[in-house]
């Protein structure tokens, strides 16, 4: 029988290492609970309130996240591949090396999340708000990052190889040491942005605001080696 606690309030509640996968915990209160190393593979947690949850290095594999406040949670090197965090909170929450492969985060909002060594490889990231995040050294590589919000965002030593950032913002941004290899910034604004050491080979500028303000023609242009 599968479990249902929908709409239940179990906040602070001491669930570490506790095995609810596939369980179902729509609208749930688990406001400052601790699920440290759960186990919530398949779980629905839709519309669930995870304010200042700890979650850390809990399994979220395909879990159902959808419009979930998360806001101050700690998801550091949790797993949640291929889970569903569409529309979901994540204002200043921890996700250091967490596991987003293929993660679905499209108009998710990220503000001054720490995301830095995360693995967010193919994760959708349509219209979703990183301003102020950290993602240093994140793998990014062929995410679709297309009209998301980065401004001010930490993205030194990340790897966006391949990845879709049409029309998105970047303003101030830190690029430093990226790799933007193969990656589409058609229409992105790069205004005030840091781009030292960063490896361009092959990126996609048309109609790109770059750093220093001027913009690029809307014919499609890929650049060398160094931009």
């Amino acid at each position: 029988m599968t479990l249902s606690w929908w709409g239940v309030d179990l906040s602070a509640i001491d669930l570490r290492g506790a095995d609810l996968s596939g369980a179902n915990l729509t609208n749930v209160r688990l406001i400052g609970g601790n699920l440290s190393g759960a186990v919530l593979t398949g779980a629905n947690l839709s519309y669930a309130k995870l304010v200042g949850c700890q979650l850390s290095e809990a399994d979220l594999t395909g879990a159902n996240l959808s419009y979930a406040d998360l806001t101050g949670a700690d998801l550091s090197a949790a797993n949640l591949g291929g889970a569903d965090l569409l529309f979901s909170r994540l204002l200043q929450a921890r996700l250091a090396g967490a596991k987003l492969g293929s993660a679905k985060l499209s108009s998710a909002i990220l503000i001054e999340a720490d995301l830095s060594q995360a693995d967010l490889s193919r994760a959708s990231l349509l219209e979703a708000n990183l301003s102020g995040s950290t993602l240093s050294g994140a793998n990014c590589a062929q995410a679709n990052l297309s009209l998301a919000k980065l401004d001010g965002a930490d993205l030194s030593m990340s790897d966006l190889s391949g990845a879709n950032l049409l029309w998105s913002k970047l303003r101030r941004a830190n690029l430093s040491g990226a790799n933007l290899s193969g990656a589409n910034f058609t229409g992105a604004n790069l205004t005030g942005s840091v781009v030292e050491g960063t490896q361009w080979c092959g990126t996609k500028v048309r109609g790109t605001i770059f750093p220093d303000g001027t913009r690029s023609g809307w014919l499609w242009v890929q650049l060398p080696t160094s931009f």
